[in-house]
């Protein structure tokens, strides 16, 4: 696939953000390497002693990063969680910027035999790195009711979880489900009213996605990662797609942008610890161009904080 085959959400927004020009010997982490949009233009803006550190789960992006040749570019294969570990072992403890643009790309969701989307009938996987973990397939195989409608409703925010779970249950005492034609196909025939325009098995299939690839868990773990490896004025700016990750990155940007203070004890003000960060400006939101050439631009958000200290 051309390197031009997906171009990023807020691309320059999201690099803007990472002030590599204020540094261009420095060391900047593309978390989610893609295809490679964003280490492109950092690689860019970069002086010839920068380094870009790309890291991905996806063995395909992987392999698609170790094709550039560029000696400033460092491609590794580790999930958010393996953050700390993974700069530890490419002796970059202390990095200038760190951008993390969430969700599955565009790469995965074309290819049909991801199994990402309902537009192909394809086996049900999902997996972002097929070599981990049980497939989507699998799992809604074994799963217990109650943990399918768990799942619907907190991952999809899907109404009619507990009626989709029901009918998984039902369907896999004949047949497992083995393809996203079949689960699209069973979620179509069990929800009847859906907002204009949107299929019946967007919800479904986005929960599924992010429970198998724990999405939310592993945001969770990288974000005090990422922190604790920024430079002082280094940057964190984060790209992020649907509610429930956008409440995550906020939260975890507010209470570091705020003093930790013991408890039950006064504090003058002179006296309050540094906080660890500082908000940068407000959520950046696509332009209603971005977003006519890219509809899953629409729900888009960029947010972007400072170390401090």
């Amino acid at each position: 696939m051309s390197a031009d085959a997906h171009l990023p959400v807020l691309l320059h927004s999201a690099v803007d953000a990472l002030a590599v020009e204020q540094r261009v010997d420095g060391t900047f982490v593309d978390a989610t390497f893609g295809r490679g949009g964003h280490s492109r233009l950092i690689l860019a803006r970069l002086g010839p002693r920068g380094r870009v550190i790309a890291i991905d789960r996806d063995p395909e992006a992987v392999a698609a990063a170790r094709e550039i040749r560029d000696p400033r570019l460092t491609a590794v294969g580790a999930r958010f969680s393996e953050f700390q570990e993974t700069l530890a072992t490419l002796h970059a403890n202390a990095v200038d910027g760190v951008l993390f643009d969430l969700g599955v790309s565009s790469p995965q969701l074309d290819d049909p035999q991801r199994g990402f989307s309902f537009r192909f009938d394809a086996p049900l996987d999902m997996r972002m790195d097929w070599t981990r973990g049980p497939s989507a397939g699998e799992w809604l195989a074994h799963a217990g009711e109650a943990d399918i409608r768990e799942v619907l409703s907190s991952y999809g925010e899907e109404r009619f979880a507990k009626q989709i779970a029901k009918a998984i249950v039902a369907a896999r005492r004949s047949r497992p489900l083995r393809t996203t034609r079949e689960l699209a196909a069973l979620v179509a025939a069990t929800v009847r009213t859906r907002e204009s325009g949107q299929d019946p098995a967007t919800r479904a299939f986005q929960a599924v996605r992010i429970y198998v690839n724990q999405e939310l868990e592993e945001l969770s773990l990288a974000l005090p990662q990422a922190l604790a490896a920024l430079n002082p004025r280094g940057r964190l700016a984060v790209v992020s797609f649907h509610s429930l990750e956008d409440r995550i990155v906020k939260n975890f940007m507010r209470a570091a942008a705020r003093p930790a203070l013991p408890e039950r004890l006064p504090v003058r003000a002179r006296d309050l610890p540094v906080p660890m960060l500082r908000v940068l400006g407000r959520p950046v939101r696509p332009s209603a161009e971005e977003v006519v050439a890219n509809p899953r631009a629409r729900s888009a958000v960029l947010r972007v904080a400072a170390r401090l200290g």
